[in-house]
């Protein structure tokens, strides 16, 4: 089993995508990830989708292999009780991600003056300390103004939340990096990672920013076209749609063969004295190689089209709904060993996905369920506080803790 993070004890308090996203990486690399959450659940506890019980599943799938520790973060006990489990001695502890605000008891500073070395990664909305969220973030970079159709006026948003995907993995990577660092040097540090970072970040890798700033020029909406190269959708004789890309000569060649256009596209060069393995030339004529590949599409059910791509080798893939891709997509399925059905508390039997990550000459973890609410308390508070029976019973009693 990769099991490459054994060991490693992470403490997190969280709610909504990034930071139990980053969690859940970990996890699945064996890192043993304490969630803490007040009483009763958290911001996120009931999150849809929910099943018709209202149990989360949004929350059970970002959670999966972590422990649940159930708390009263309004009582200074309860913080007490978080900040010694953060602090707890041990070279693989004293490690915190969070994306809640963090002041007093779970503060840096407070907390490095229980631990020197203590890693706190912070994920905030803006480096000044603004609440933001991934929709209002995606807003601000300039992503929904190019989203949609062309002629299209007004922002349209995108469904995925990016920039906390982005985020969440980045917050597992800084873990990572500042662990190491800490190996190395002895010390730990406070790693800061803003929402609106990410975002302006990959808007500055991918060209948007410059594209501004060094040619003057406004990112036009250009639909489902694929943005420098060729990439369009279709749609087919029985309903469904396939998207269709060419990157390379190789690409172009594949489609020419599959959809017997070859000669069409030789004349598209001929005539404008292009050469459509440039993948600028081929953004100049996407509307021609569309107006030449739609109707043979139309013409063919997907089945058809799927025989002819594939033994082309093309680069294509269908579009399919959730429900397409869980009945009738093989990769996502048992078959494929990133996933497993297992049985989840609350909700039922069902099929989850384990780590993404691959490594050759390891065995991949299976995933696990995520936990019920406090369901580890009782084991954290005697295995890593080591307080005794009586103090335990006591603490629940009181309600400072729940299982």
């Amino acid at each position: 089993m990769y099991d490459l993070l054994n060991g490693m004890r992470i403490v997190e308090g969280s709610a909504f995508v990034a930071a139990p996203l980053g969690g859940m990486t970990l996890a699945q690399l064996g890192a043993d990830v304490i969630r803490f959450d007040q009483i009763g659940g958290g911001l996120d506890s009931k999150r849809w989708p929910v099943t018709a019980k209202g149990e989360s599943l949004y929350w059970a799938g970002l959670n999966k292999g972590k422990r649940s520790f159930a708390v009263d973060l309004r009582s200074a006990e309860g913080q007490e009780l978080v900040t010694a489990l953060i602090t707890a001695p041990g070279p693989d502890g004293g490690i915190f991600l969070t994306n809640l605000p963090v002041r007093g008891a779970l503060g840096y500073e407070a907390l490095r003056a229980r631990r020197a070395d203590v890693i706190a990664v912070n994920i905030v909305g803006t480096r000044d300390g603004a609440a933001q969220v991934d929709y209002t973030v995606n807003a601000a970079v300039g992503f929904p103004m190019v989203t949609g159709p062309a002629g299209h006026v007004g922002p349209v948003n995108q469904v995925l939340p990016a920039w906390d995907i982005a985020t969440g993995y980045s917050a597992a990577l800084a873990i990572l990096a500042a662990e190491r660092h800490r190996a190395r040097k002895g010390t730990g540090q406070l790693v800061t990672i803003a929402l609106l970072d990410i975002a302006l970040a990959m808007a500055g890798a991918l060209g948007y920013l410059s594209e501004v700033e060094v040619e003057n020029v406004d990112r036009p909406r250009i639909g489902n076209h694929i943005f420098g190269t060729f990439g369009c959708d279709f749609p087919t004789k029985d309903g469904r749609h396939v998207m269709v890309c060419i990157f390379t000569k190789r690409h172009l060649d594949a489609l020419g063969e599959a959809t017997g256009t070859s000669q069409a596209l030789a004349l598209i060069e001929r005539a404008k004295g292009i050469n459509l393995a440039d993948e600028a030339e081929r953004y100049r004529c996407r509307d021609e190689i569309a107006a030449l590949v739609r109707p043979w599409a139309a013409a063919r059910a997907l089945a058809e089209i799927r025989a002819a791509f594939d033994k082309a080798g093309c680069l294509w893939g269908p579009y399919q709904t959730f429900r397409q891709l869980v009945e009738e997509d093989p990769r996502c399925s048992p078959t494929h060993p990133m996933f497993q059905r297992l049985d989840q508390p609350g909700i039922g039997r069902y099929l989850v996905p384990g780590s993404p990550f691959d490594f050759r000459a390891l065995a991949r973890l299976p995933p696990k369920p995520a936990p019920r609410l406090g369901q580890h308390t009782e084991e954290i508070l005697a295995g890593i506080l080591r307080l005794p029976a009586n103090e335990i019973a006591r603490l629940f009693d009181a309600k400072v803790v729940a299982g």
